[in-house]
């Protein structure tokens, strides 16, 4: 029922729509006077709703600038108990990259997170499904001892019976007229041990991985783990020494409609990744 029906029922039961008050020792013509305020009682009403305007404005930069900032300096868990933000913090974003993967992260906590979350994405890409391109990303990420070690382990993982249960040749391509699709997208990080030459680094994610395309047996879906990477300063950037994975935090799944095959491969080719700088 509107504001207009409620008049209305009002009108028809003989409700007065308003209602005057008599004061015994009302003289003629107070009414009048009593009927709008005075030209001062209307300053006084502009004036002090402009203050409140003021006052409302100044609290509102104030808490902008609150939430800007994120508190203590540095990740102080005992200033600032909540988690840091993750909107642009004011620093330069990286200006190279290391076989298309952001590279030169600064020595500083920021940096590390930064770091990982780029990682994340890269390791969590279509290049780790063919062998050339997996082993010049672990060569990028990874110090050389544990670049050694993993790619052995991951060669192994990535065999040929694996690769044809996601339906991809031995060379990590899909069939023609179909799209392959794994993209980590990372939500957030979080820095939980930090000093100069060391970091640990967890990165809560999203990933899509499967298959689009016409007939596809392996649908895209939808994934939701955590990804914790040990890094290490070499003198010019975070190295990964080691790194794991468990499962969530995974929210409920939403009621959304599955789109189609061909607009999931759409939109995999028209929106490109992104570079995660804190």
């Amino acid at each position: 029922m509107s504001y207009g029906d409620d008049y209305d029922d009002a009108s028809e039961r003989g409700i007065p729509s308003q209602t005057r008050t008599h004061y015994p020792d009302e003289e003629p013509g107070d009414r009048a006077r009593r009927g709008g305020p005075t030209p001062r009682r209307n300053l006084t009403t502009i004036v002090g709703v402009f203050l409140i305007l003021i006052a409302a404005i100044v609290f509102a930069n104030r808490a902008g600038d609150d939430g800007a900032t994120g508190g203590a300096a540095d990740g102080d868990s005992s200033r600032n108990p909540g988690p840091a933000p993750t909107a642009p913090s004011g620093e330069s974003p990286v200006d190279s990259a290391a076989d298309g993967i952001p590279s030169g992260f600064p020595q500083t906590q920021q940096g590390a997170e930064s770091a990982a979350a780029n990682y994340a994405v890269a390791l969590g890409g279509e290049g780790m499904f063919a062998t050339d391109t997996r082993h010049s990303i672990v060569d990028a990420l990874y110090e050389p001892d544990a670049a050694e070690r993993l790619k052995a382990a991951q060669d192994s993982a990535y065999s040929q019976g694996f690769l044809e249960r996601l339906g991809l040749d031995g060379n990590g391509q899909a069939p023609a007229g179909m799209t392959f699709v794994s993209r980590t997208v990372p939500v957030g990080t979080t820095a939980v041990a930090y000093d100069d030459e060391t970091a640990t680094v967890e990165v809560w994610y999203t990933a899509l991985i499967g298959m689009a395309g016409e007939g596809s047996r392996d649908p895209i879906r939808t994934d939701w783990k955590t990804w914790t990477f040990d890094l290490s300063w070499t003198g010019e950037d975070w190295q990964v020494v080691a790194d794991s994975q468990v499962e969530g935090p995974a929210p409920v799944p939403g009621d959304l409609r599955a789109s189609p095959a061909d607009e999931i491969a759409d939109a995999v080719g028209e929106f490109g990744g992104f570079t995660y700088a804190r």
